[in-house]
């Protein structure tokens, strides 16, 4: 018998060591609900994607940066498409703060939109690329991530203006050798301060999370 996906959201998340509430399962289910719904008029995601594969691949994937975050956390999602890991990660942490930043318009409508329909006020989307807003952004967030630019050779020299000595940024990836060499980027140095190596739940596709602060922070 097929899993519905309320099922799926609860079982991958138990998989990956994570305990969704009531709240936070229904508001995942509706933004799912309207993210399909979008994805038949607009770009979101791959046309014709089940909906489990998108509950795996996005939904439970954004979900794996929950371990890193407490209520205080203020999270920087860069190039955030239509909302991973982001708003994924909102509607399940009402208490955190998380800023989203996309530069096209028919996306940032759709995060607006489902921000709306869920009622979230822990969330604002930026309509824009990240470069200008660099200086005056600096220090403001605890956390930086990115899927869209899972290079950290091309992510952290984007981002280093906005780090100070407590920021922490998350990479996502699917392989480990990608970070061979980190201390050599330019516009660090950085150096890795936490690994976490994973597997996504029905899929078994690798995942590798590692959190990147500038050398000598404490």
């Amino acid at each position: 018998m097929a899993r519905d996906n309320r099922s799926l959201l609860r079982e991958g998340a138990g998989q990956l060591g994570l305990d969704l509430g009531d709240g936070a399962v229904e508001r995942l289910l509706a933004y799912l609900a309207e993210l399909m719904k979008w994805s038949r008029r607009i770009n979101l995601i791959a046309r014709d994607t089940p909906e489990a594969q998108v509950i795996e691949n996005h939904f439970l994937d954004s979900l794996t940066l929950l371990p890193l975050l407490g209520e205080g956390a203020h999270l920087l999602d860069v190039g955030t498409g239509a909302g991973f890991p982001g708003l994924a990660l909102a509607c399940v942490l009402p208490e955190a703060r998380f800023t989203l930043v996309e530069p096209r318009q028919k996306r940032v409508t759709f995060l607006r939109h489902v921000i709306r329909t869920l009622g979230l006020t822990n969330t604002t989307v930026v309509e824009d690329r990240i470069e200008p807003h660099l200086a005056a952004w600096q220090g403001r967030f605890s956390h930086i991530t990115s899927r869209a630019v899972a290079e950290p050779g091309l992510f952290l020299p984007l981002i280093r203006p906005l780090a100070d000595a407590e920021t922490r940024v998350v990479l996502m990836l699917a392989r480990d050798e990608l970070l061979g060499g980190i201390e050599q980027i330019p516009g660090g140095p950085w150096r890795i301060v936490d690994t976490r190596t994973l597997t996504l739940p029905f899929s078994g596709a690798p995942r590798l999370l590692a959190v990147a602060s500038l050398a000598g922070a404490a």
